[in-house]
């Protein structure tokens, strides 16, 4: 391989930054760079980020690596999940200086998690030719996959997001939203390695790659992996806007129920009718005589009715106390089956350690925090003839649970409940992460929420019709169900997850030089 020389001049300046000056401004570095998510959109500034944290991890021992990188985690993930705050003290009640605590705990823990495979670069790529080329992105790459299920996962902020509308768009029915960000982690590297070139030409194949992985993107724009139908079906979004303080309270809960009927009123002639993630305020079993009249209603009309419901599998129908309870979906009128969710959120809806934490603050005591898992293998739901991939809030996060979901499925639905996250980061993310979803998956996305913003998406990632946020309104409109698979559906993200296994021990017998 031909070599890549360096220049002598700033690079040394740069691996001679004091540790404090390195970390600041990794942490800055590392507060850019989710802004090129939504809702700010600024998709260059992950690039830049990305550049300033594989400059100041170039050449670092492991243990220096290790710490710049947790630094630029802190920032990262600081900037982009600072929405937990919110969940934490306007809604778990929490005082300020503890939600402060316990935002900077979870902040600092997916930091650490962050910072582990650039301890792995410092440690054994320090050295390598390919260090910024090849094993920067690549280790990136597997911190993003690590993510998505060490310890149930936590698949936020992963750089293809920033993508939906750019030419990188293309890779992600191919890769997934994984696809997309590689490339994004492939010019950065490269470019951070231009920066510290002391010729050009050597860099020149490189450079080439970068500029057809672009213009790749662009050509697989135009590629329909899946064909939607001729015939649409008619949809209604129902979003209550009930504020979270009263959702549960006893006193509140038939007027809920009204407000939900009222909300369907003009929409009994649809196929379907969605209601959102728990969007009936008692457990099925309480709410059997009011579940037992929309499901009549909805069969004279020849309308399926999909509605969230705290699910109570009563063991023993004499106690309580032998009850679970699933955050579920049930379909009413034509609409059939029953889901119950598969990923939980902590503290949301369990809570770890439940026997040292529940009773300490009332955020560990939320009413909502009580909810069992569902069997990982279920059915979906089904209206007529089209078969649903459900996934309920926080499970639409997870790539490559729905891609395997949507198998089987001909639409996909989610519905959440985003007002935990009040008006912060958090929901704008969330609808950008449905997008991906359908764009990987080439399936129109039905996204029904509590207070907004609802949303009809096509199957190339394109928002047709959505409501406003806090407000009590429906939404009415066309989807149309696909046939076919993508190739993410296909594999996944194994096929990249070897290739980043390949790539690293190529670029580990790199030596610099």
């Amino acid at each position: 391989m031909t070599p890549i020389t360096i220049h002598t001049g700033w690079p040394q300046r740069l691996l001679q930054l004091p540790s404090w000056l390195a970390c600041l401004l990794a942490l800055v570095a590392g507060a850019i760079t989710p802004l090129s998510l939504a809702p700010i959109d600024l998709w260059p500034l992950a690039i830049l980020g990305l550049i300033a944290l594989a400059l100041l991890v170039w050449r670092q021992p492991g243990s220096a690596a290790l710490l710049r990188s947790f630094c630029f985690g802190l920032g990262f993930f600081g900037m982009g999940t600072s929405w937990v705050f919110v969940s934490i003290y306007y809604y778990g009640g929490a005082p300020i200086p503890l939600a402060i605590l316990l935002t900077f705990v979870f902040v600092a823990f997916l930091a650490l998690v962050f910072s582990l495979p650039f301890y792995a670069l410092g440690r054994w790529w320090s050295q390598s030719s390919l260090a910024l080329l090849l094993a920067f992105p690549l280790l990136w790459l597997l911190g993003e996959w690590l993510r998505s299920w060490l310890l149930t996962g936590f698949p936020w902020l992963y750089l293809g997001y920033g993508h939906l509308d750019t030419w990188l768009a293309g890779w992600a029915p191919v890769a997934g939203v994984y696809g997309s960000g590689l490339v994004v982690l492939l010019t950065a590297g490269f470019l951070a390695q231009l920066a510290l070139r002391a010729e050009w030409k050597p860099l020149l194949p490189w450079g080439l790659l970068v500029a057809a992985l672009w213009l790749g993107g662009l050509g697989l724009r135009q590629v329909h992996w899946t064909q939607v139908d001729e015939q649409p079906l008619q949809v209604a979004l129902v979003q209550p806007d009930i504020a979270q303080d009263i959702k549960w309270q006893d006193y509140y809960a038939q007027p809920t129920l009204e407000l939900l009927l009222d909300l369907s009123e003009d929409h009994w002639d649809k196929d379907w009718i969605i209601w959102p993630e728990a969007a009936v305020p008692l457990t099925y079993h309480q709410a059997l005589p009011f579940l037992n009249r929309i499901n009549q209603k909805a069969s004279d009309t020849g309308t399926g009715l999909i509605t969230g419901i705290i699910y109570d599998d009563r063991r023993d129908l004499r106690e309580d106390r032998n009850t679970r309870y699933y955050n579920s979906l049930a379909g009413f009128g034509e609409a059939l089956g029953i889901y119950h969710k598969r990923r939980l959120v902590p503290f949301g809806e369990y809570v770890p350690l439940e026997n040292w934490l529940r009773g300490l603050i009332e955020f560990f005591n939320l009413p909502t925090s009580i909810i069992s898992l569902g069997p990982q293998q279920q059915g979906g739901l089904k209206v007529g003839q089209v078969s649903i991939a459900p996934a309920i809030c926080y499970e639409l996060a997870y790539p490559e649970l729905m891609a395997r979901s949507a198998r089987e499925a001909q639409v996909l639905l989610n519905v959440s409940n985003l007002g935990w996250f009040g008006d912060s980061m958090g929901p704008p993310q969330f609808l950008q992460m449905g997008r991906m979803r359908a764009l990987e998956t080439g399936r129109y996305l039905v996204y029904s929420t509590n207070n907004g913003v609802s949303a009809l998406i096509d199957h190339q990632g394109r928002i047709r019709a959505q409501t406003r946020a806090f407000t009590a309104e429906s939404l009415a409109g066309s989807i149309y169900p696909a046939q076919g698979l993508t190739p993410f559906m296909h594999w996944g993200a194994w096929p990249l997850v070897l290739l980043a296994a390949l790539g690293l021990g190529i670029s580990l017998r790199q030596k610099s030089r």
